[in-house]
Formats: structure tokens, C-alpha cells, sequence
């Protein structure tokens, strides 16, 4: 099996002599696609991952509000029932 080495097809395409030795005088923005969309879902996915990691310290934030909420609550209902406990037995006396 030949393969044909000097056909047209397997040609490459033909340089830019201006461009390559003069990149000041190009003006015109040339982008790669391919490595645009790249780091385009790059940033996207890194975006999605900080909204996850705030949902999730906000949700632990919230919990936490709550826990202190409830402890302090705890306190207060037992130095409320001590207080009353003490009066309670100083007036029986």
C-alpha cells in the first residue's frame, strides 16, 4: 500500500512570511477556538464549584446560628429555673 506523499491533499497550508516575521504590524486578534472554549468551561466549572462551596458554608453558617440559638436558649431556661428553684426555697424557710 503506497501512499502518495506529494499529493495535494497532504499539503500543508501556506504561511504568513509577513505575519510571522512582523507580529507588530498584525492588528488583526486572531483567537483558537478550541482553546477558548477550553478555558470558557474551565471558568464556568470553576464558577459552579465556588456557588457550591457558598451554598455550602452559608447551609453550615445556618446551622451553626441555630445550635447557638438553641444552647443559649437552654441556658437561660436553666439559670431561669435555678433562680426560681432558689426563691422558691428561701420563701419556704
Amino acid at each position: 500500500m503506497a501512499t502518495n506523499v506529494g499529493s495535494e491533499t497532504s499539503t500543508f497550508p501556506p504561511a504568513d512570511v509577513d505575519k510571522e516575521l512582523h507580529p507588530g504590524h498584525n492588528k488583526k486578534i486572531e483567537v483558537d477556538s478550541v482553546s477558548s472554549d477550553i478555558a470558557t468551561s474551565k471558568h464556568l466549572k470553576e464558577q459552579e464549584e465556588a456557588k457550591q462551596k457558598q451554598k455550602e458554608r452559608d447551609k453550615r453558617d445556618a446551622m451553626q446560628t441555630l445550635k447557638k440559638t438553641i444552647l443559649v436558649s437552654a441556658v437561660i431556661a436553666a439559670v431561669a429555673g435555678a433562680a426560681f428553684a432558689i426563691t422558691r426555697k428561701l420563701r419556704e424557710k
